[in-house]
Formats: structure tokens, C-alpha cells, sequence
């Protein structure tokens, strides 16, 4: 069963047509998570911007500063920062694909790999992907082209969560299909670059 969420686990700082970077509060055991697949409205809600996490920066502040110097930290100081102050945690996503001829925002439309048309607006919502989203997005593998074109993203790392990610979220019976399918085109992506695919490979190997 695929069961679509409204989660808001973030808010967009800024962004542009390769990806955007949002901020949120101390993270949760689940979310957000390096590879995660993610979405934010764009174009006026009438499409969605579909990204992997490829980084998670928890910035520091002043009162930071001053409690990592001091000996003995009470553990409630600690939960009071974590948990009633506004810590700066800025989470960076690349963009992989959109919906296409999507009316309202909503999941109807279809799923393109690609850049999008617009990217989302500051402090738009940003939400995890439903299992549907992502076995859709992962439906072809011209994505794996645009994040190993991505200057700031740990490609490879990322290629081998998210292909994992996006197998676990498929039938059992399809799992192997799926990653046999992703290894075919990865070397034809990285027919010139073996040690770099043969490393990919073992990665994914199910």
C-alpha cells in the first residue's frame, strides 16, 4: 500500500534550477537523512520539484560557542538548546526531476526526470516523497546522469543510497530487477572510468 504524507519537515531558505537548500529544527531519528528523497512546490503549487539530500550542515551560533567550553555541561542545557532554541540546520538537495502537466500541486501529475522548469520559492514547505514518488522518479535512470554531473554533491555515495533506498521501496520480487537495471546503466555512463563503476557496482550488489 502507498501511503502519501503532508509531513512539513522544512522550510526553503533559497534555490535554484539544480537544487535548493532548506532549513529545519534539530533533526528526527528518520528525518531529514543524507539520500533521502524530498519535494517542494514550485511554479505556484501546479508542480513539484523532486531532489535528493546531498548534504546536512547544523551550523553553530554564539551560545554554542560559549557551552562547548564549559566543563561538565549540564544534560539540560543541552536538551534546552536541541530542543527550545532555533538551531541553524540548513539541509542542501539536488534536484533530479518534477512533475509534469501537474494541475494542483497534488500527486496526479507525472513524474519527469530532469531540471525543472522554475525552481521552488523561499520558505515554501519542504515534504519526504511517498513510496510512489520514488519508485516513479526511479522508474528510468536519467537521474543518475544528472547527479554524476553534480559539481557539489558526493556523487557516488549518493548514487549508492538512493538506488538502495529507491530498491527497498519496491516489491521483493523487483528489487533485483531494479538494481540489475541501474548497474546496466551505470556502466554505460562510466564505461570509460572502471575503477569508479566497479566500486558503484559493489556498492548496489544486492
Amino acid at each position: 500500500m502507498l501511503v502519501d504524507t503532508a509531513v512539513t519537515i522544512g522550510r526553503l531558505l533559497r534555490s535554484a534550477t539544480t537544487g535548493y537548500v532548506f532549513g529545519c529544527s534539530v533533526p528526527e531519528p528518520d528525518v531529514p537523512r543524507f539520500g533521502d528523497f524530498v519535494k517542494a512546490p514550485a511554479q505556484r503549487g501546479r508542480t513539484n520539484v523532486i531532489g535528493l539530500i546531498y548534504n546536512i550542515v547544523i551550523e553553530d551560533d554564539a551560545f554554542v560557542r560559549q557551552m562547548v567550553a564549559t566543563p561538565d555541561l549540564d544534560e539540560a542545557y543541552i536538551l534546552d538548546q536541541r530542543l527550545n532554541r532555533q538551531v541553524p540546520i540548513e539541509v542542501s538537495v539536488l534536484s533530479i526531476g518534477y512533475y509534469d502537466g501537474l494541475g494542483n500541486g497534488s500527486s496526479a501529475g507525472t513524474i519527469a526526470c530532469g531540471l525543472p522548469p522554475q525552481p521552488p520559492v523561499t520558505l515554501d514547505s519542504i515534504r519526504p516523497c511517498t513510496q510512489r514518488e520514488v519508485i516513479e522518479c526511479t522508474g528510468s535512470f536519467e537521474y543518475l546522469r544528472l547527479v554524476l554531473n553534480a559539481p557539489d554533491a558526493p556523487a557516488d555515495e549518493l548514487i549508492a543510497v538512493s538506488l538502495r533506498s529507491a530498491a527497498a521501496m519496491r516489491p521483493p520480487e523487483d528489487r533485483l530487477f531494479f538494481l540489475r537495471g541501474a548497474g546496466r546503466e551505470l556502466a554505460r555512463l562510466l564505461s570509460r572510468d572502471l575503477p569508479r563503476l566497479e566500486n558503484l557496482l559493489r556498492r548496489i550488489k544486492p
